[in-house]
């Protein structure tokens, strides 16, 4: 079974179970705290899941787009991947754990075809912050999956939360068994020898955890499931891997056809990061130095090495997009319309690394010739981490270098070097999600309508043609990228931060109306992503001041917010401006 045809039964199936269908939201999180990239179904509704009423209801059902950068430099095996999509389906305290696991062995055994007898499950067994659950359990029992087929293990296997704070509740995930022999007498679900292989999450959101560590009970029940799209798709068609699906199959043939010499490893790795960059690059992302930027650039760079590697002309470059263009065009036909974009992106982005590996390779020379006055023959694993860390210089192009003028090199040290790195990339990247939109508070919720009034206060004072270009909210502070060509004069920040002050002080009423998205443009609703949102949308009016359509969460009058000021104005790119402001 194809993967369009897996994402049309899943939604098809929720759909006439009541589930009304929602758009993926972008990789590129909208007003979101401090997160990199969307990198799960619940996390552009996590305000839903602690309260506040979704516009569609409260059973909605999507695919999403997901990015995950913590294992970027395990891509090149059988299983990892960078980009994924994952589909879902939520209750907003409507049904709960019977009722979703009834639809979810429906679907799995009915509309999929999986056989029954290769399904096990696994629920939470307990502990002081909620009971073992036999609901799940008994609910699976009912179903049709017996009691030895039925595991419980701890928080570890079966709890899950958003960050280190937020909704969070027990789970229930679903595996197949694909048929290997049993590696000991204990092997099951938690067992990683490959026998079982996990398909289906299904969260049970009814908690909420504290910064202190306190779990108290959410005001609604909540289900959250993920079904990780290429996974399913490789497993139906009895694929050893994903890149064995017709996802990337067409594009796997192409790198063996153009390769001088075929590594597979590099094969997936170009075929992985070039799928990507295209999914990065068309929701908005471009190459930088920092945060999701950097993760572009070093996607775009370790696939640009595999190509050499693999020594494939790197002009071939935007003839795979367009092989990836056609082949993914059912999915995501999107990509066609940013073709040029992408294929401008990309090798922009390829022509500074080959300007890299050229530097490096001129520092590396720099190192053998002192080496050869030292009258030494090994390259240490110190020098090969700076050339990496410094210059942007692969490794494995050290190594290669060394050998051809008969060094050898000593990487016991390098890796150990490289490990550290990668453990602060780790740390990093997941701190990016920690406190990211789980850390809805009272004073997360007072910046949110703080950019809303912003924004007004520019198209006042500078321009109407000013527009919201992005923002990014922590509770001590508030960031908002605008359209603008030109830097703000101190007059212009001083009457922005006054009319602002102003509306504040006005205690303007913040209301919220639900309406069909097109009524909502045509009342003169402003909105980011417009095409991310579904039929019915939640407006949010700030007197006669400001009218958005948004996700929320937002403060009842505008007295809440305290006073509003601009800490600095300065350049965020080609015709952006970003302005830093607090609350106080």
């Amino acid at each position: 079974m194809k993967a369009i045809e897996i994402r049309n039964k899943y939604l098809n199936f929720f759909k006439s179970h009541g589930h009304k269908v929602i758009p993926s939201a972008p990789l590129i999180p909208e007003n979101d705290p401090s997160v990199l990239f969307t990198t799960a179904g619940m996390q552009p509704l996590v305000p839903y899941l602690l309260g506040e009423k979704h516009p569609e209801g409260t059973r909605l059902t999507d695919y999403q787009k997901c990015i995950r950068t913590n294992d970027i430099d395990e891509v090149g095996d059988n299983r990892h991947l960078t980009y994924f999509e994952m589909l879902g389906n939520w209750s907003l305290g409507d049904y709960f754990k019977e009722e979703a696991i009834a639809m979810s062995y429906e679907f799995l055994t009915k509309e999929l075809g999986i056989d029954p007898e290769k399904l096990s499950v696994t629920c939470f067994a307990g502990d002081e912050d909620a009971p073992r659950d036999t609901v799940a359990a008994e609910a699976w029992k009912k179903a049709g999956i017996p009691e030895e087929r039925i595991y419980f293990y701890g928080k570890d296997n079966n709890w899950w939360i958003a960050g280190e704070e937020g909704p969070c509740g027990p789970d229930t995930e679903m595996f197949l068994d694909t048929g290997r022999p049993t590696c000991s007498p204990n092997c099951g679900p938690d067992c990683d020898c490959g026998k079982y292989v996990e398909i289906w999450n299904n969260v049970f959101m009814e908690f909420y955890k504290a910064k202190d560590g306190s779990i108290s009970k959410l005001k609604q029940q909540n289900v959250d499931t993920g079904l990780g799209l290429e996974r399913m798709a490789m497993l139906l068609q009895g694929k050893e891997t994903p890149f064995d699906i017709e996802l990337f199959l067409p594009v796997m043939e192409k790198l063996k056809e153009l390769a001088k010499v075929d590594y597979i490893e590099s094969r997936r790795i170009v075929a992985e990061h070039l799928r990507s960059s295209m999914m990065i690059i068309a929701d908005g992302g471009r190459p930088s130095n920092i945060d999701r930027g950097y993760v572009l650039r070093r996607l775009i760079r370790r696939m640009t090495r595999h190509l050499n590697k693999l020594q494939i002309d790197l002009n071939e470059l935007p003839t795979l997009i367009e092989l990836y263009v056609e082949t993914l065009k059912e999915l995501y036909p999107d990509l066609a319309e940013k073709k040029e974009t992408i294929k401008e992106v990309i090798v922009a982005e390829k022509d500074k690394f080959v300007k890299t590996l050229a530097n490096g390779e001129r520092e590396f020379n720099k190192v053998v010739s002192k080496l050869k006055q030292e009258n030494k023959k090994v390259v240490d694993g110190h020098t090969i981490f700076k050339l990496y860390e410094t210059y942007g210089f692969p490794p494995e192009v050290t190594q290669d270098l060394a050998k051809e003028q008969g060094f050898e090199i000593e990487m016991t040290e390098f890796d150990k070097l490289f490990k550290e790195h990668q453990e602060k990339s780790r740390q990093g990247s997941e701190q990016k999600f920690k406190g990211g939109l789980a850390e809805q508070n009272e004073q997360t919720t007072k910046y949110h309508t703080a950019t809303h009034l912003l924004n007004a206060a520019l198209k006042v004072v500078i321009s109407q043609d000013i527009h919201q270009k992005g923002s990014n909210i922590t509770t001590e502070r508030m960031r908002f990228d605008f359209s603008c060509d030109h830097k703000l004069t101190d007059e212009e920040k001083q009457k922005v931060e006054d009319l602002v002050n102003e509306w504040i002080k006005q205690d303007l009423p913040v209301t919220i109306k639900t309406m069909k998205k097109e009524d909502a443009v045509s009342s003169g609703a402003e909105c980011m992503f417009i095409e991310k949102y579904p039929d019915e949308v939640t407006v949010y009016t700030i007197g006669e001041v400001s009218k958005e359509i948004c996700g929320g969460p937002h403060v009842t009058h505008t007295a809440e917010l305290g006073h509003f000021t601009i800490k600095k104005e300065e350049a965020s790119s080609a015709g952006v401006r970003r302005i830093k402001a607090v609350l106080s």
